[in-house]
C-alpha cells in the first residue's frame, strides 16, 4: 500500500491528471486512430485478395516441410553467425572496455578512438569496406568471415560501452577492499569487478545479442545462405514474395521471443542473488 501510494504521489508530481475534456479528446482520438487503422488493414486485405495473394495455395509454403526446411537451414546459419559474432564481440568488447578505463593514456586513447569510430560507422559501410577495400589490400576472406568480421567490428564497440558502464557502476569501495587485502589491479578487475558487472549487465548483453543476430541478415549482401537470403531465394523460386518474407519474419520473431524469455529469466535470477 505504501509503495503504491508513493508511486501515485510521484506520478502526480511529474504528470498532470487529465481533466474530463482532455479524457474525452483522448477517447475521440483513440477511436479515430482505431477506425483509420482498421480501414487501412481492410484496404490492404481487399487489395491482396484482388491480386490473388490470399489464395490458400500461396500460403501453403508456410506449412510445407521442404520450404520450411530450406528456411530453417538459413536460420541455422544465421544463429551460427550470430553466436560466433556475439562471442568474439563480447571478448573484444571486454578488452576494449578495460583498455578505455586503463590508467595508461597510450592504451586508453586508442581504445576510445576505436570504440567511437566503429560505433559511429554504419554496419553496411563496414561490410562494404571488408568486401571491396580489403581485397585491394591483398586480404581476401570467405563470405562467412566477411560478415562476422563486419558485425564484430561494430558490435564489439557497443559491447565495450555496455561493459564499461557496468564496471563504472560498481562502487569504488569494492576495488579499495580488494586492494586492501593485497590484490593487484588486474586481480581486482578479474575477481571482483568484472564478475559483478557481468551479472548486472546480463540482460543488456542478451539484448545486444538479439540485435547482433538480426544484423546477420546482411548476409544476403555477401551471398551467404542465411535466413533472409534463403527467404529471398524462396520468394524468387515460388513467386510468393509476401508469403516467403512473412515466413522469414516469423522465424526472426520466434528467435527474439526465445532470447527475450532467456533475458527475463536471467534478470530474475540476478535480482534474487543481488
Amino acid at each position: 500500500m505504501n509503495s503504491t501510494a508513493k508511486t501515485g504521489t510521484a506520478d502526480d508530481a511529474l504528470f498532470d491528471q487529465l481533466g474530463p475534456r482532455a479524457r474525452a479528446r483522448l477517447r475521440t482520438v483513440s477511436i479515430i486512430a482505431t477506425v483509420v487503422l482498421l480501414a487501412v488493414v481492410t484496404g490492404m486485405l481487399i487489395a491482396l485478395g484482388a491480386s490473388g495473394q490470399l489464395d490458400p495455395d500461396r500460403w501453403a509454403i508456410l506449412v510445407d516441410g521442404d520450404y520450411l526446411g530450406f528456411l530453417a537451414t538459413g536460420l541455422g546459419l544465421t544463429l551460427v553467425v550470430g553466436l560466433v559474432s556475439t562471442a568474439l564481440s563480447v571478448i573484444l568488447g571486454v578488452l576494449l572496455a578495460l583498455g578505455r578505463i586503463s590508467r595508461s593514456a597510450w592504451l586508453r586513447l586508442p581504445c576510445a578512438g576505436l570504440i567511437e569510430f566503429f560505433r559511429a560507422m554504419p554496419l553496411l559501410l563496414i561490410l562494404f569496406f571488408i568486401m571491396f577495400a580489403m581485397p585491394m589490400l591483398g586480404l581476401r576472406l570467405p563470405t562467412f568471415w566477411q560478415l562476422v568480421l563486419a558485425i564484430v567490428a561494430h558490435a564489439s564497440a557497443i559491447f565495450a560501452e555496455i561493459v564499461r558502464a557496468g564496471i563504472l557502476s560498481i562502487g569504488s569501495g569494492q576495488s579499495e577492499a580488494g586492494k586492501a587485502i593485497g590484490l593487484r589491479h588486474r586481480e581486482v578487475m578479474g575477481l571482483i569487478v568484472l564478475p559483478q558487472a557481468t551479472r548486472a549487465l546480463t540482460p543488456a548483453l542478451i539484448t545486444q545479442m538479439v540485435r547482433t543476430i538480426k544484423e546477420s541478415s546482411l548476409g544476403y549482401v555477401v551471398g551467404l545462405s542465411e535466413l533472409l537470403n534463403n527467404g529471398k531465394i524462396l520468394s524468387e523460386f515460388t513467386g510468393n514474395f509476401i508469403q516467403s518474407f512473412i515466413g522469414v519474419g516469423l522465424f526472426y520473431i520466434i528467435v527474439n521471443i526465445v532470447l527475450s524469455r532467456v533475458a527475463e529469466r536471467l534478470t530474475s535470477r540476478v535480482g534474487k542473488h543481488a
